[in-house]
């Protein structure tokens, strides 16, 4: 797994950044990772990472879950954020891994394989957001949201579309608002 490491200087948290999918060209170097990186704050190191071979969800999966453990060895608390395809990913995470807050942009309601984003909201044991853009047509963020505000987290709606065009930075200074405040 190749991966970035973004770090201001000393630091005893970190967000474990999930990219978009893969196979429509999501790295690590999403605009609306590195939106994010770029709003935490310095205590808040951010490692952004690439999914290995594409294995439908299941070995995407396993590299967060990886990732979070590397997190976890070397930070106090460890949060976890993806942003659509990487925002399933990053709840699917939570759900089954222990994290300390997870936020999720725009996040598919179904990996490739079939898994059921939404269904695994309620067995996250931590403070969640979701994100999402109002004219978002994409994916069904919409269905996760309604389970993560079921779930009694935190979900905030945007007037964009899937990609937040022009829309980066806002949606970063959010998402580094509810790490800080769980931090």
């Amino acid at each position: 797994m190749r991966a970035s490491l973004d770090a201001d200087g000393p630091a005893d948290a970190a967000v474990v950044a999930c990219p978009p999918h893969p196979q429509h060209g999501g790295t690590r170097h999403d605009g609306r990772l590195t939106a994010v990186s770029d709003a935490l704050p310095a205590h808040v190191d951010c490692l952004r990472f690439d999914y290995g071979p594409w294995n439908e969800g299941r070995g995407e999966r396993t590299d967060a879950e990886n990732a979070c453990a590397w997190a976890t060895e070397r930070y106090d608390r460890v949060a976890c954020f993806g942003y659509s395809f990487g925002g399933g990913i990053a709840l699917l995470t939570a759900a089954g891994t222990p994290v300390d807050a997870v936020a999720a942009l725009s996040p598919v309601a179904h990996l490739d394989d079939g898994t059921d984003v939404a269904a695994a909201v309620g067995s996250i044991d931590a403070p969640l957001w979701v994100g999402y853009g109002t004219r978002d047509t994409t994916v069904d963020a919409e269905r996760v949201a309604a389970a993560a505000r079921d779930h009694g987290a935190t979900v905030e709606t945007f007037a964009a579309d899937h990609f937040f065009v022009g829309q980066e930075a806002t949606v970063a200074e959010r998402v580094a608002a509810f790490v800080e405040g769980v931090l």
